[in-house]
């Protein structure tokens, strides 16, 4: 909305300058048709009203509006080390195959682990025999 008020005024501005200055010219050829001679001070006087008119208000437009952008300030970035790794409660203990802690340990550290075969699924693929150390 203020940049259409600014270019209405400007262009009014200009308007009143340039149709201050057309009747001087059709004046100047009146006279020279009919051989009157008549004082031109006040085209003169109303061209440079005007001028002054749209001098004053480029500089009024021209002036900075009350707001300024600021940049924001640059986020600071803090590195953090990695995360501690998990190290749950460790067992090192050696149980017999076939036995119930030998299935109850493969059941706990392998969930594809089959009971009935002793084996486990493992990454690769292929089925691995559990065994507790």
């Amino acid at each position: 909305m203020r940049r259409i008020f600014k270019t209405a005024v400007l262009g009014l501005a200009v308007a009143a300058t340039t149709l201050s200055a057309i009747p001087a010219q059709a004046d100047h050829r009146w006279h020279r048709h009919h051989h009157r001679h008549h004082d031109r001070g006040g085209e003169l006087a109303a061209g440079l009203a005007g001028l002054a008119f749209g001098a004053i208000v480029g500089g009024i437009l021209s002036q900075p509006s009350g707001r300024v952008y600021i940049d924001p300030p640059a986020p600071r970035y803090r590195y953090y080390g990695p995360a501690p790794a998990y190290s749950g409660p460790v067992t090192y203990y050696r149980a017999e195959p076939w036995s119930p802690e030998w299935y109850r340990a493969c059941s706990i550290r392998y969930r594809s682990f089959d009971p009935r075969s002793g084996t486990y699924l493992g990454y690769d693929g292929h089925r691995h025999f559990c065994e507790i150390r």
